[in-house]
């Protein structure tokens, strides 16, 4: 005679391993940051940043996304390739934004150089079987229309020989706004996070959540 208990057992056990490994699909998407002074949220409560506005936005969805900031002020592309690996190892992310080269440009360095640690830093993304995501930078014109054009151009050449998405650079969207910059003429006031929040959510959401597109 069948023993009905033991075979309703056996159904939820096998239900029960179904739905942890479902679950386990639905763990948390992870984006890490790879940035500068643009995604540090220079002189600005870390929390106040747009990168931390994002990550507050996107623990709220299901399943939710993780966002780590891995930015450091300052960070020319090579001190980002430097840091890279120990991200990486730590954080183990799915996709990587690369918000990296206005130092590089600000301190007038090699477009040559930071092209090759540019593509450095996507191939070790790769390696690891995270994705890349590329930002254009760009840089005011008092640099010379030669530096400038070739400095900018470095990014599509990348995003293309790569096959890798290349999202606008936010800053377009606030220089317009004067009150929405810092003293220093370079970087966002607290103000303009939101906004900044705003417009990289968009950018990067069909990306990291396939059903927005």
């Amino acid at each position: 005679m069948m023993n009905f208990k033991n075979i309703f057992r056996r159904h939820l056990l096998v239900f029960l391993l179904l739905f942890v490994a479902s679950g386990q699909t639905l763990a948390a998407t992870k984006l890490l940051i790879l940035g500068d002074s643009l995604s540090a949220g220079y002189r600005l409560p870390a929390e106040q940043a747009w990168a931390s506005l994002l990550a507050e936005r996107w623990q709220k969805l299901s399943p939710p996304i993780a966002v780590v900031n891995g930015s450091i002020s300052g960070n020319t592309s090579a001190q980002g390739l430097e840091r890279l690996p120990a991200l990486l190892e730590q954080h183990k992310p799915d996709w990587v934004l690369i918000e990296l080269g206005a130092n590089d440009g600000l301190q007038g360095l090699s477009v040559e150089q930071m092209e090759n640690t540019l593509q450095q830093i996507i191939q070790q993304i790769t390696q690891t079987g995270a994705k890349p995501l590329l930002m254009q930078i760009r840089i005011p014109p008092n640099y010379g229309k030669r530096y400038t054009s070739s400095f900018e151009k470095v990014y599509s050449t990348l995003a293309e020989k790569n096959a890798i998405p290349l999202l606008p650079f936010y800053m377009e969207e606030i220089i317009t706004r004067p009150e929405w910059i810092q003293q220093d003429g370079i970087h966002p006031t607290v103000e303009a996070q939101s906004t900044i929040a705003d417009f990289m959510e968009t950018q990067l959401k069909p990306y990291l959540v396939p059903s927005a597109k």
